[in-house]
């Protein structure tokens, strides 16, 4: 994992925002950086590289949308100088998901 994997990690583990992540998970023929899959949600951490890979990160958000997933996308830098915000959206999503069940 980067270090920005790391951290959000971190955050992410033990089921600290209610509901079970698990990390470097395969599903077809992808790594997903991060998934809830109770709640069918994708979090990829992106570094420089994704910069030049976008039509590939498109064509995979495209086929994890039509398999179900919200995909929700963070660079490296983002995680790392910005975490707070990061949980935030994440746990707005998760919570957002929550109360169109009940």
């Amino acid at each position: 994992m980067t270090d920005a994997e790391k951290k959000l990690w971190q955050g992410l583990r033990g089921e600290q925002l209610g509901m079970k992540f698990r990390r470097q998970y395969p599903f077809q023929h992808f790594v997903l950086d991060f998934v809830c899959l109770e709640k069918r949600l994708v979090i990829e951490v992106d570094g420089g590289q994704h910069a030049e890979a976008q039509m590939y990160d498109m064509y995979r958000t495209e086929v994890l949308k039509k398999a179900g997933f919200t995909v929700l996308r963070f660079w490296n830098n983002q995680v790392l100088s910005e975490i707070n915000a990061v949980m935030e959206e994440i746990w707005q999503h998760v919570n957002q998901e929550k109360r169109k069940e009940d």
